[in-house]
């Protein structure tokens, strides 16, 4: 009886590690094949999309999809010092702003900042449902790894740019400019490209409240640091 319970126990074991092992295969070819072709949607984009479809069974997102080349330089300076200052030298993780960050979760008592690169937040975006546990920041850092492995920085940064979420159902930044400021992406000045990227962290919030008192004094910060971002 113990026998019988141990070898289904070890088999049980096997198809679990089975299982987790081609799902990081299916994400390594998805990756792989993105390195050139462009996503379509990423699961955080289905995620609210279904969400607003519960209120409007016909809505829809606003996204286009603009090449690395015909989005603003400003934009990408703005995203880099606001999201991410050591994008184009990490490999995936920095490992000192997750230490500054929870040291100040410590302090506040709650978490307030989060400390997770550019490659970190698409790996979640395009995989990962929004739930926080362990097993799902275990996953997205699997996958930051893979990303990193298989694309270059620029790559990285072009998908980003192209599937983060910018307002109600509003995603990548080509819909994001013409949302808010009736331009094309790479038509963004330095002022326009700082404020969205303020928008970030609470983009539907932020949507709703283009006039909140710290978006306005984000905005200014983000600005005065543009010119030391490295682009890839």
């Amino acid at each position: 009886m113990i026998r019988k319970f141990l070898l289904y126990t070890l088999a049980l074991i096997g198809l679990v590690i089975a299982l987790f092992l081609a799902y990081q295969g299916y994400v390594l070819v998805r990756l792989w094949w993105w390195t050139d072709h462009n996503p379509s949607t990423t699961a955080f984009m289905n995620s609210r999309l279904e969400i607003m479809r519960e209120k409007n069974p016909n809505a829809k997102l606003k996204q286009q999809w603009v090449p690395y080349s015909k989005i603003s330089n400003n934009l990408k300076r703005a995203i880099l010092v606001s999201e991410d200052d050591k994008f184009v030298d990490h490999e995936g993780f920095d490992w000192e702003g997750i230490q500054k960050a929870l040291e100040k979760n410590q302090k506040k008592g709650k978490v307030v900042a989060g400390g997770s690169t550019i490659s970190q937040q698409l790996a979640k975006n395009l995989f990962l449902s929004g739930e926080r546990s362990l097993f799902r920041k275990g996953e997205e850092a699997i996958i930051t790894v893979m990303l990193e492995w298989v694309m270059d920085k620029e790559r990285i940064l072009e998908i980003y740019l192209n599937v983060i979420e910018w307002g109600d159902g509003v995603f990548g930044a080509e819909a994001a400019a013409r949302h808010y400021f009736g331009v094309s992406a790479n038509q963004l000045s330095a002022e326009q490209s700082a404020r969205l990227a303020a928008m970030v962290p609470r983009p539907r919030f932020y949507d709703r409240n283009r006039n909140a008192p710290w978006l306005l004094k984000k905005t200014q910060i983000i600005l005065e640091r543009m010119p030391r971002a490295q682009l890839p």
